[in-house]
């Protein structure tokens, strides 16, 4: 029975490799039954003396105070992602150093949440607050107000890779 199964799969594959169209075609029907997956995209970023930024968000009423982040668009990169919502809501322009988390959203059904530590380019440059924000501060990361669980879980990364990153510095 297993060569059996080989020999298709050897088939398929000699099929796709003759006819890559045809790849293509089955992956485009078989999306027609998938669901469409969302994803927000937040950053953790930190100035100068270690403070974190948090924004407080006109759309979450329960728990407003969290990272800046937003929505990815069809055909964006997360990262190119982070990097526009952060020019969009703050004015501020970043680098993003690396991911942080990546989870699934509990109470959306086709929603991922991607987390990325951020570096701030230019330290000085003052916070522009879009309409969708109505403050921001920059906090100690161990002091921070009630945030979302995925928020609060990214500080916490964000925090163990900042130390890692200084305590290999040392070293």
């Amino acid at each position: 029975m297993g060569w059996v199964a080989t020999l298709d799969k050897r088939g398929i594959a000699n099929l796709l490799k003759k006819a890559p169209w045809t790849g293509y075609a089955a992956q485009a029907v078989y999306r027609l039954w998938q669901e469409r997956i969302t994803a927000g995209v937040v950053g953790a970023i930190f100035d100068a003396d270690g403070r974190l930024l948090i924004v407080e968000h006109v759309f979450h009423p329960k728990l407003p105070w969290g990272l800046p982040g937003g929505w990815m668009n069809r055909n964006e990169e997360p990262g190119e992602t982070i990097q526009r919502e952060i020019r969009e809501e703050t004015g501020l322009m970043i680098e993003v150093v690396k991911p942080l988390l990546i989870a699934r959203t509990p109470f959306l059904r086709a929603h991922l949440d991607i987390a990325y530590l951020c570096k701030l380019l230019d330290s000085a440059a003052p916070v522009h607050l879009s309409g969708e924000l109505l403050a921001h501060e920059w906090v100690n990361p161990l002091s921070l107000p009630p945030m979302a669980n995925f928020h609060a879980r990214v500080v916490k990364a964000a925090i163990a890779e900042r130390k890692a990153y200084s305590d290999k510095d040392r070293g």
